[in-house]
């Protein structure tokens, strides 16, 4: 019998001391991918995630509209249609994601975290909130934003500040403002505004970045911003927030100001979890602190560790790695683990239609 409320994948590892061949962990759209092209070839395989398929765009706000084109994030070979604008919204790419599990009828255990990964002569232990397994090969497609970072100031915590954007008509007639200056904060801005909020951004920075905003937001910000509809204070942090102001701080020096805010976003990024790439000894370097990996297989330096999707970029702060460019991962670790190439048309091949880096 099911546990109630949970999905039927559940339940599906057997005792302690599970083994198998290939362990996925992460059913985003390129641990899901990987999990078509191991089954078509026929690969002992069990897939896992600490949430629910798609986990990661569930936690976007509502009818967030992905960037890139339908083409470059569809999976597996099925087609992505949207309706409306011609680009998927964060409902349309969740039910997507779903009907290709259920087309390729794959088995994803859900709600079954990884806690730990230790080597073993038997091969990679897999500690997890449902027992432990063990595998010869373990690929982690665990994403890159999996907490907000935090500021460290006063006030941080308080009822009313947030570093996630949900619904914006949580806000209709209050004085919101938003830190940060990517398309996250822009996007949270307008819809509040929309939405009858009274609206301030504060940024570290002097101008938007055009390569950082989505390019049909960023006029509109831009308008409203000079016609003094949405309030702007550039090149200020903020430094404590109270029960109806913030203390900001300008990066140049100076004396601090204080704003009015009944509702305060800190939209200011993400950082990657590294605890199962240091439990399990891969060398992360460079700024992103990224895994240190073998980019013709995606193999870490922890034999029969690999990595797929924005995982192997680490904690990215100029995003360089995304679903559109992490398709040809797929094809590699499915090579170097089985020693044969994918049945094509189960990988996109958006990177090489539009000329992406493989990365």
């Amino acid at each position: 019998m099911q546990t109630p409320n949970r999905p039927a994948t559940e339940g599906m590892l057997a005792a302690d001391g599970t083994k198998t061949h290939i362990l996925i962990v992460g059913a985003g759209p390129i641990g899901l991918e990987l999990a078509v092209v191991l089954k078509a070839m026929g690969a002992d395989y069990l897939h896992l995630d600490a949430g629910q398929v798609g986990e990661t765009v569930s936690r976007y706000p509502p009818a967030t509209t992905f960037f890139s084109s339908p083409e470059r994030i569809a999976i597996a070979g099925v087609p992505l249609r949207p309706t409306g604008e011609g680009k998927a919204t964060r409902e349309q790419y969740l039910t997507y994601l779903h009907g290709v599990v259920e087309q390729f009828d794959l088995a994803v255990q859900t709600f079954a975290a990884v806690q730990a990964i230790e080597r073993k002569p038997q091969g990679l232990s897999v500690r997890t909130s449902r027992g432990t397994i063990v595998c010869a090969n373990l690929v982690l497609a665990i994403g890159d934003m999996h907490h907000p970072r935090r500021l460290e100031i006063p006030g941080e915590d308080l009822p009313h500040v947030s570093h996630f954007f949900g619904e914006a008509q949580r806000h209709f007639r209050q004085r919101v403002l938003i830190v940060g200056g990517k398309n996250s904060a822009v996007e949270a801005a307008l819809r509040c505004h929309r939405a009858g909020a009274r609206v301030a951004i504060s940024y570290r920075g002097r101008d938007f970045d055009a390569r950082s905003i989505k390019y049909w937001l960023l006029p509109e910000i831009q308008a409203l911003i000079k016609h003094g509809v949405i309030g702007f204070y550039p090149e200020t942090v903020l430094t404590a927030i109270g029960a109806s102001a913030v203390t900001l701080q300008r990066t140049a020096g100076g004396d601090a100001r204080e704003v009015e805010a009944d509702a305060v976003l800190l939209l200011t990024g993400y950082h990657q979890d590294k605890s199962l790439f240091e439990s399990a000894g891969v060398t992360l370097e460079g700024p992103n602190r990224a895994p240190r990996l073998d980019p013709g297989t995606m193999q870490t330096d922890v034999p029969g560790l690999y990595v797929a999707g924005t995982a192997a970029a680490g904690t990215q702060n100029n995003f360089e790695l995304f679903i559109e460019n992490s398709h040809p991962h797929v094809a590699k670790i499915a090579r170097s683990i089985t020693g044969r190439d994918a049945p094509a048309g189960l990988i996109n091949r958006a990177a090489q239609t539009y000329g992406l880096a493989e990365s």
